[in-house]
Formats: structure tokens, C-alpha cells, sequence
């Protein structure tokens, strides 16, 4: 996955993205930049985004984040229509940040910078999402966040939304003691897997992001307990290549259920955004569109 970026009508795709988080490398002295070998071709990982400040808290005296959870599968189409809708109250200033937390019936989304190869077997229903980067799956057992952010009011920096919302991930899997890591070259959080042979590992969380008048749009998956064989259907992510595959926390052998994975993305969610509010149970996120 990757981002988009629209304060009025910038685009900026998933290879742009890379070199967007990556930039800190140029202000690298030339001992540090000489150590650099990109992992793409065998060599050692080395993460210069961990260099990264993650943490972007609302000012001090801001509302906090509504925070909602849909118990029961939710269509894409009314999902997009939904989160454009609060996103547009947000930029108006007529409604409160939301992080929203549900689960899709398979489906695959295409990013803007998608290649139609990369669907190798459409079996299930493909969806242009308007976020940056490429293919991606959703389904059941996977935890979807769409964090919708006001980062005019957190500070208009998108290279540190999105690493904190990496941090905020590997958080949350160490509280389950899943090491995720970062990759220079690649958005998202990765699991080492040795077991496989060496330099391999599989991507266990995707992020894909927009930005509109600063406000930002889609955000996280989370393979908690997905058929990972839906995966076979696409490239993810554009990512290729013998050594790199796709991982859930049941693959991992963490038996974990849905609402405690939930519980512990709301506590670091916390920690690194600030605080959030549960939603009025008689609210439907549906309904905004």
C-alpha cells in the first residue's frame, strides 16, 4: 500500500512515498550512508526510517478521537462513502477525528499507482480505493483502521503520520511478543520468518494512506486471523519475490481474539495520538454518507 496526498489536488504515489520517508537518508553523514545496502537484493536490512519521530498528538484542550468499532461486516463502497463523508466534517470543523475499526468481506482494492497485472486471480470483487499505492486484500479476520486525522491541528507532516502509524502497530504486536519491524524500501510492518530460510519475511500489516485538505483518509490492516490464501490472488502490495509473503498473528501461532486485539490498538492508539472517546452506541458510521 502507499498514500496519496490531495491538500488541493497533489498526488503522490507509493514510489514517491518511499522517497518521501526516506529522505532523512540524505542528511545522513557519509559513514552512515556508506553501511546502506538495499535489502531488495539479499542484502542486510537496515532501517533508517526507525530515525523517524513517531507521536503525533492533537494540541493541548483538543477533543479526543471518537473511537468506533462495527461488530458486523462492512461493504466497501459504503465504507469509502462513509469515511469521505467524516472527512469532510472534519476540514469543515463540524465534527470530531474518528479511528474507525471494522472487518471487509473479501475484496481487493486497487491504489493509484496499481498495475493490472498484479491481479493474478479476481476472485473476489476489485475496488479503485483513491488511496495511494497498490493491490491489497481485506477480509474477515483482518482488522481494518481508517483513521481519519485533522493534521492541521497535529502538525501538516505526513512522513511522521505515517510512522507512527507503523509505530503504533508495532506496539501493538509486541504487547502479543510479535516483533514487527520497518523496511527502508517498504511501507508497512514485516516479521522476520528465519524458519523459511534466510532473509525471509512476511508483511503482517499494510498501510495505505489519502490526504485531503489535511485531513487524512483510510489508514491500517492488520492480518489477525485472515484465509491467507486470499493473498494468492494478488501481488500485495507489489511486493514479489520468493522471500517475502504474508503473515497473520494465527499464522504466527497467536491465538488472540478480535476484541482483545482491539483492546490493545485503543491503549497504544492512546499513547501516541492522545486520547480517544468510545462512540454513542446509537451511532452508525453508515449513516454519515
Amino acid at each position: 500500500m502507499g498514500m496519496e496526498v490531495v491538500p488541493s489536488t497533489t498526488v503522490i504515489s507509493t514510489a514517491t512515498l518511499s522517497n518521501v520517508l526516506t529522505s532523512a537518508s540524505r542528511w545522513l553523514t557519509p559513514e552512515r550512508r556508506a553501511g546502506f545496502r538495499s535489502p531488495w537484493y539479499g542484502e542486510r536490512v537496515v532501517n533508517m526510517r526507525d530515525d523517524l519521530k513517531a507521536g503525533l498528538p492533537a494540541a493541548a484542550g483538543a477533543p479526543p478521537v471518537e473511537w468506533r468499532v462495527s461488530d458486523s461486516l462492512v461493504g466497501y463502497r459504503e465504507a469509502l462513502a462513509a469515511m469521505q463523508g467524516r472527512a469532510a466534517q472534519i476540514a469543515a470543523g463540524t465534527a470530531p477525528e474518528l479511528v474507525w475499526l471494522l472487518e471487509h468481506p473479501p475484496l481487493y482494492t486497487s491504489g493509484t499507482s496499481a498495475d493490472p497485472a498484479d491481479i493474478a486471480d479476481p476472485r473476489f470483487p476489485v475496488f479503485e480505493s483513491g488511496r495511494g499505492g497498490q493491490m491489497t486484500y481485506h477480509g474477515p479476520g483482518q482488522r481494518v483502521a481508517y483513521v481519519i486525522l485533522d493534521l492541521k491541528r497535529r502538525g501538516p507532516d505526513v512522513r511522521r503520520f505515517v510512522a507512527t502509524l507503523e509505530e503504533w502497530i508495532i506496539r501493538t504486536l509486541a504487547a502479543f511478543n510479535v516483533r514487527g519491524e520497518r523496511r527502508e524500501d517498504r511501507i508497512g510492518v514485516w516479521v522476520r520468518r528465519p524458519e523459511k530460510g534466510e532473509g525471509h519475511e512476511d508483511k503482517i500489516a499494510a498501510i495505505g494512506i489519502r490526504v485531503s485538505r489535511w485531513v487524512t483518509l483510510h489508514g491500517m490492516a492488520l492480518n489477525v486471523e485472515p484465509d491467507l490464501s486470499h493473498f494468492s490472488g494478488i501481488v500485495p502490495c507489489g511486493v514479489s519475490g520468493e522471500r517475502y509473503g504474508v503473515t497473520s498473528l494465527a499464522d504466527l501461532g497467536i491465538v488472540v481474539s478480535m476484541p482483545e486485539v482491539d483492546m490493545v490498538l485503543r491503549r497504544e492508539f492512546a499513547a501516541l495520538f492522545g486520547p480517544v472517546t468510545a462512540a454513542h452506541a446509537a451511532e452508525d458510521m453508515r449513516a454519515e454518507s
